[in-house]
């Protein structure tokens, strides 16, 4: 379960920091939820929002990396900072990710370091957010 838990966090940071395009990146979803502490089963997969232009194959990349390392299907999916930025109802994967729990991905190895990652959109609400 530790390795459920808190492996996916360590993995994703050291993969993701060296992608050029990076502004930011948050785990949402089920691992998300686990981390912060809603009950449910152990998560089947490890989901990861990318706010950014990093390039999708660079992406694809370091999702199959971090599958191997951490022996569980890691998916990545990119968002433009305008997207992330806005509050659009129409987006309909970011109107239900945004209210659920995120974790940031912390981008340096200094956890006094400024976040990268923009807030949600006021209107956007949400829980849970953290780094």
């Amino acid at each position: 379960m530790l390795a459920v838990t808190f492996g996916p966090l360590p993995v994703r940071t050291d993969l993701l920091a060296a992608a050029p395009g990076v502004a930011a990146a948050v785990s949402y979803g089920s691992w998300a939820a686990r981390y912060l502490g809603e009950p449910g089963p152990i998560p089947h997969d490890v989901d990861v929002l990318v706010v950014g232009t990093a390039d999708r194959d660079d992406l694809a990349e370091i999702a199959r990396a971090a599958q191997g390392r951490l022996g569980r299907p890691v998916d990545i999916r990119r968002v433009s900072p305008a997207a992330w930025a806005s509050a659009n109802p129409a987006d309909a994967f970011l109107a239900s990710v945004r209210p659920r729990p995120l974790v940031e991905i912390q981008m340096t190895d200094s956890p006094t370091a400024p976040a990268r990652c923009p807030a949600r959109p006021a209107a956007a609400g949400g829980r849970g957010y953290t780094r």
